[in-house]
């Protein structure tokens, strides 16, 4: 009896062991399919490769500056006695805009003028005189020292009396008024800025390797925060002809001419120089690019092929599409787009979203095509209609 007992349990605990083995056995085989059962398509966006004329542009950054702008100040110190602007007013060249405090340089002339009248009358006679042999040429001459003498003086007083005001060296607008009537003010205080905003330039600074690409004349797009998305065209008008050896760039000068009123002097800019005429590049979409040690790589949607060469079809006929790596070579990037200079060719379908699940030869579903128009907003604008 025991040993019977004993055989059977040896055949129980052999039969849960094969029912083990026999569900492991199961659950491999059942692994063995998913791994090699077709991969579903992986939903992704594409966009289409355009061949589309580019403008090749040299990005710089500079500060907007008047043609003509300066501050305003006043040589000589005194008292202010009148003030012939207010804060913001369009002058023309030589308006008065102040003057100071000035009897003592009045009075200074005055003496002057009168001095040089009796010179000029004592020359006069002096010069009758000499021709009739009445006094010698030596006091003719003392004569006509004193008068060119005073002649000095009274061409002296009036420029001190001159300095005493201040008047507009060129069209322009006033800024802030700084001073008013009374003040004392020491010579070189600012009494008011004065911009000439007809014209403006912005000076920036391009890199050494760049000088070759640009010339006088050449356009130059000039873009300011104030002006969100509108833009204003510039001409390169000059050129510094030396290399900053400290930071191997060249100073460049770029020209508005009666530029919109919303520019103004200070004003930072973002610029952008056309370098050349337009030419025909590869574009895509920038999310395209993908990055690797090895170099950026695009995936390009392509019919699968079976082993004729021919492209494999779906059950509604239709192409089976795989995504190919493909690594490019990418030039200029602007406003999300990016040139490709080799790697891609005109029409091709590459994959802007949805990378992240892709690798060589997985199969996709082409979800969105961005270079296509969305046909439900216009579906339901249709029926709206109706």
């Amino acid at each position: 009896m025991p040993g019977r007992r004993m055989i059977t349990m040896l055949s129980i605990v052999l039969l849960v062991v094969l029912m083990l083995a026999s569900y492991k056995a199961f659950w491999v085989y059942q692994q063995l399919q998913l791994l090699h059962a077709p991969k579903p398509p992986v939903s992704v966006a594409v966009a289409t490769a355009l061949e589309q004329p580019w403008q090749r542009q040299l990005p710089a950054a500079g500060t907007l500056k008047a043609l003509q702008g300066i501050n305003l100040s006043i040589e000589v110190p005194g008292v202010v006695t009148q003030l012939h602007f207010d804060s913001g007013q369009v002058v023309k060249q030589g308006q008065t805009l102040l003057q100071l405090e000035n009897q003592a340089e009045r009075a200074a002339l005055d003496v002057a003028l009168a001095d040089r009248s009796l010179a000029r009358q004592n020359f006069q006679r002096g010069r009758e005189l000499v021709a009739i042999n009445a006094i010698s040429q030596e006091e003719f001459d003392r004569l006509s020292a004193e008068f060119n003498r005073n002649n000095a003086v009274v061409a002296q007083r009036r420029t001190a009396l001159d300095k005493k005001r201040i008047v507009a060296p060129f069209n322009g607008t006033l800024g802030i008024r700084q001073v008013n009537i009374g003040d004392y003010l020491q010579s070189a205080t600012v009494i008011a800025s004065l911009q000439d905003a007809d014209s403006l330039y912005v000076d920036f600074h391009i890199p050494e390797h760049a000088v070759q690409l640009i010339k006088i004349g050449q356009s130059v797009r000039i873009e300011v925060s104030a002006r969100p998305g509108l833009s204003s065209l510039a001409t390169i008008s000059a050129i510094d002809p030396i290399v900053d050896t400290h930071t191997r760039n060249v100073l460049v000068r770029a020209t508005l001419t009666h530029p919109p009123a919303d520019l103004l002097p200070g004003m930072f800019a973002h610029l952008q120089v056309l370098l050349t005429n337009p030419g025909l590049h590869i574009v895509i979409e920038e999310s395209a690019i993908a990055y690797s040690p090895y170099g950026q790589y695009v995936y390009v949607v392509a019919p699968r092929k079976n082993s004729e060469g021919r492209d494999e079809l779906d059950a509604e006929g239709k192409p089976l599409l795989i995504a190919e790596q493909r690594l490019v070579e990418t030039g200029e990037r602007r406003d999300g787009t990016i040139v490709i200079a080799k790697g891609l060719a005109k029409g091709e379908q590459v994959v802007t979203a949805g990378q992240i699940k892709l690798q060589n030869g997985t199969p996709v579903r082409i979800s969105i095509h961005r270079n296509q128009p969305d046909e439900r907003p216009l579906a339901a604008q249709r029926e709206n209609e109706k």
